[in-house]
Parts: structure tokens; sequence; C-alpha cells
């Protein structure tokens, strides 16, 4: 079992004890706080409390044991990762494809969290857990892009607050099927587990938590050789499993080469053939998370880190610049 202890500060005052502890370390969910709580493995100011409706006041102090079964003897891997920014309490990494951000089952070796371990000689935040140390936050295997690591339990507590209170700014380049009507706008429904296939994630749900994606359209790219597809910038002000690409699907407008929320590419008379070797090279969805934002734990100063497209997405959008200014001369 892993120890938490944090005091409850304005943040939390008044609040249920099961929902600020939830709050406070947002990759516990409510349900297991519940748990804890059951098995008088909750201390409030000392004594054990066993009432998860309690109201807690400014001051208080909570110490819990985990029960959620944790990955042991995770081992530290040398890996080359790609490392923008560091300090004595955050890691700023640009995560490639493929890579796996922590582990699971199947899979305790050859993740982030391993390379990370290594690097930084296994001085991490433990808040997470001791299968996710460092982690505040995640995205998709097959999504390219920025997350910030923790190096301090004082650090993670900090941004995870920034990431609760939706004030983390992040933006996510992404190419879509089709042209988004408007071109600029929000899309706001509730994203919840599919009724038929639990693996995935639905808006099409009754009960569900709020999403919220904002989005503008960069450039669209529209030839008599190519099929029509849109650049956009999307900015997240909740952080959803999968929110984008369930909102980007449920607007009509699925992200290339998403297996799970997209569609198949029909052969279409006419298109490049070289694009259309593009299209289907493409082994992952087309998503990038682009920028991040937040104020840093120890200077309370905004940080702001951007990343550029990676190698694939880059081939891809000047294979469509190159066909949509061609048939702009043509037309011309």
């Amino acid at each position: 079992m892993t120890n938490y202890s944090f005091i409850i500060d304005e943040h939390f005052n008044k609040k249920r004890i099961d929902q600020a502890v939830a709050n406070y370390y947002p990759n516990i969910s409510r349900t297991k706080v519940n748990k804890i709580i059951k098995n008088n493995l909750l201390k409030l100011n000392g004594q054990i409390s066993s009432d998860p409706s309690a109201k807690v006041k400014l001051g208080d102090q909570i110490e819990f044991q985990n029960i959620e079964k944790q990955i042991t003897n995770l081992i530290p891997k040398k890996m080359d990762l790609k490392i923008i920014f560091e300090d004595e309490d955050i890691i700023i990494i640009d995560k490639p494809i493929g890579l796996v951000v922590h582990p699971g089952a199947g899979n305790l070796d050859n993740t982030m969290v391993n390379g990370l371990l290594y690097h930084c000689k296994n001085k991490l935040s433990e808040i997470s857990g001791s299968d996710r140390p460092g982690i505040i936050h995640r995205i998709d295997k097959d999504t390219s892009g920025l997350l910030v690591v923790a190096k301090n339990d004082q650090a993670h507590a900090f941004i995870a607050k920034q990431f609760e209170e939706h004030v983390i700014k992040r933006s996510y380049l992404v190419f879509v099927h089709g042209i988004l009507r408007p071109l600029h706008g929000r899309i706001e429904t509730l994203i919840g587990r599919n009724k038929i296939n639990r693996q995935k994630m639905s808006a099409d749900v009754s009960r569900g938590k709020t999403a919220i994606t904002n989005y503008e359209t960069i450039e669209v790219f529209k030839g008599p050789k190519i099929l029509d597809i849109s650049l956009v910038k999307c900015i997240l002000e909740t952080g959803r499993t999968h929110q984008i690409r369930v909102h980007m699907s449920h607007k009509g407008n699925p992200i290339l080469g998403d297996k799970t929320y997209g569609k198949k590419i029909k052969k279409v008379r006419g298109i490049d053939q070289e694009f259309e070797g593009i299209l289907k090279s493409l082994s992952r969805q087309a998503l990038h998370a682009h920028t991040l934002g937040f104020i840093h734990p120890r200077t309370n100063q905004d940080v702001f880190f951007a990343s550029k497209l990676p190698e694939d997405l880059n081939k891809l959008k000047k294979s469509l610049e190159t066909l949509k200014n061609w048939a702009l001369k043509v037309l011309n």
C-alpha cells in the first residue's frame, strides 16, 4: 500500500472528505476513496474517519493508504527520451508515437515511466502510486506531443490542481476528414462509456462527464486529387478520455488514421497516388499535443512549451499543401 497525506486548504474547505481526497489526487477515483474509507484506512486529524460525507475544514490533516493494486518492481530502462525542459520540479517530454506513458498489463518495462525512472534515478513524485511515478496526465500511445512530469509530490499536487480547475493551457493539432462547420467553434457534450463497446467513449450518452473542446480551422485542403481534409487546432477546457477523438467523430469529422473513432478511406477515382500512399501508411491517429502552459510550482510564473509536428504528420501536411497549390494553379 502507498501512504498519502495532505492538509486541507481553501480549495477544499467545507467539502465532503471523499470529494476532497478525489479532487486532490485526480488519479484516485471517488469510488476508490470510498473503499479506502470503508476499510478504515483514512484518518482525519489522526483519527480514523468512516463517513465519506463528513465535511472537512481549513487546516485539517488527511492521511490514508491506497488499497489499489499496484504494479511493483518497475525496472528503470535507458531510453532516448526527448526532453525539451527540465528543472528540479518538472520535466517536459515530447512523446513520440508508439510509446505508452505508464505500465499496464502486458507492458511493464517499455514505457515512458521506465525511461523516466532511469533518467531521474527513481526520483519522481509518488502521488499517482508506485506504477505511475511522476505521471500527472497522459496521452494515448498513438498520440504524439507534450507531457509534464513531476519530480516531487509538491510539484505534482500543484500542477494536478491546475488540471482539476481547468486552467492548464493545452492545444492540439489534428487532421480531420472534411470541413468543419462552422470553421471555428465550441463543442460541449457529455462523454461517457459507449453503451455497446465499453472500450470506447461516446458523446451520445445521457450520463457522463462534461467535455468542452474549442476548435479553430487553420487550413482547408481541397482539390481534385485530394480528399477534403482540414488542419484544426483544438484547445481543451476539460481533459476527458479520448476527448478530441470523440468530439471530432461526433461532429462528423473524424481524425485521419483513427482506427477506433474514424472511418475507412474509400478508393477515390483520380486521387494522387503518392498522397493515397501517405494516407495508407499513416499508422496512427493524426493528433499531436502541440502546446502546454501552466503556472510553475516553484516560481509561480507562467511557463509555456510548444512542439512542432512530428515527421509523419509534417510529411502529410507538405503533401496536402503541394496538391492544394497544384489545384489552385490549374483552376486559375
